[in-house]
């Protein structure tokens, strides 16, 4: 129920192919140069690609910018990821 409460709206915009931004973030759950994974109020965002970049990040607002040659975007369940609470930032803090 807390979660309902906390929901940001999600939109996706990209901008020819090589700017993009993403609203209703939860977590960023990896990223490199060639894949993004974000977890989203809509489930997982995996962006594919090359040489992406997170420009902004701003996780109290739920907002992401990136940057690169965007090959596809795709979304999947995060019912494992939920399930397993460990975010991005904290595997990095262990």
């Amino acid at each position: 129920m807390e979660e309902k409460l906390n929901r940001r709206p999600h939109k996706l915009e990209v901008t020819g192919r090589g700017t993009g931004s993403v609203t209703g973030i939860q977590d960023v759950v990896s990223f490199d140069e060639n894949q993004i994974i974000l977890d989203t109020d809509m489930g997982l965002l995996t962006v594919k690609g090359k040489s992406l970049h997170v420009s902004r990040l701003t996780l109290e607002k739920g907002e992401v910018d990136i940057e690169g040659t965007f090959d596809s975007f795709a979304y999947s369940s995060n019912e494992n990821y939920r399930k397993s609470g460990e975010s991005l930032f904290n595997r990095l803090f262990k």
